[in-house]
């Protein structure tokens, strides 16, 4: 499962708007911030394929400015357990 956190900076005045279009799409937890008009976005797909698809909806929402990645996990690069 790919886990990635991103930070989502809306465009001006839009900072609800986006965190209810981010909270509708599957595999996305959202998190604001209290004190800047940006949001944390967790998302946790089952697949590569599904988080490929994720990102393609992602980069469809309006009231999205830009989307930066801070972290990203696969289990893929883990070491087995």
């Amino acid at each position: 499962m790919p886990i990635f956190s991103y930070l989502a900076m809306p465009i001006e005045g839009a900072k609800e708007a986006l965190a209810e279009e981010l909270k509708a799409l599957s595999f996305c937890e959202v998190l604001p911030a209290d004190n800047v008009d940006l949001l944390v976005l967790v998302t946790d797909a089952p697949d590569e394929k599904a988080q490929q698809d994720l990102l393609e909806q992602l980069q469809k929402i309006p009231s999205l400015q830009s989307l930066s990645m801070t972290f990203g996990c696969s289990d893929e690069l883990q070491p087995e357990r």
